[in-house]
């Protein structure tokens, strides 16, 4: 099974993918306040150096947590869509868990819940100005 892996927690997203518990690619760059418009580009670009659409990939796992609010909204947000756009099954994994254990999760359960984030603590939210 084929697996995309998403991490963007932090100022530096992190892409893998997979074959079951062999990475094929893992990737990361600098994404900060460019996230969203640069992530899809990047997963596009994996795809496409490995010879696999995205029809070809058989799961997904994202880390969900804690984290940056936009980066994990942003992550999160992206890796449900592709999940239920492909219809194949997602799985989460949080800071103290190994990728590994997250694949062989997916692999065993094939769920096709949503994901939700953990971001471990209150968004600090700038208030509008008056």
């Amino acid at each position: 099974m084929k697996i995309l892996y998403l991490d963007t927690s932090k100022e530096d997203a992190e892409i893998g993918l997979y074959e079951d518990q062999r990475v094929l690619t893992f990737v990361s760059y600098y994404a900060h306040r460019e996230l969203s418009t640069t992530i899809l580009k990047k997963i596009e670009e994996i795809l496409k150096n490995n010879k696999i659409d995205f029809n070809s990939l058989g799961g997904i796992l994202c880390y969900k947590g804690p984290g940056s609010f936009t980066g994990l909204r942003i992550g999160i947000s992206l890796a449900n869509a592709l999940s239920y756009g492909l219809g194949i099954p997602i799985e989460g994994i949080m800071e103290d868990e190994p990728i590994n254990e997250g694949i062989d999760n997916l692999i065993k359960r094939q769920s096709t819940k949503q994901l939700t984030p953990f971001y471990g603590a209150d968004p600090h939210i700038t208030l509008p100005k008056k």
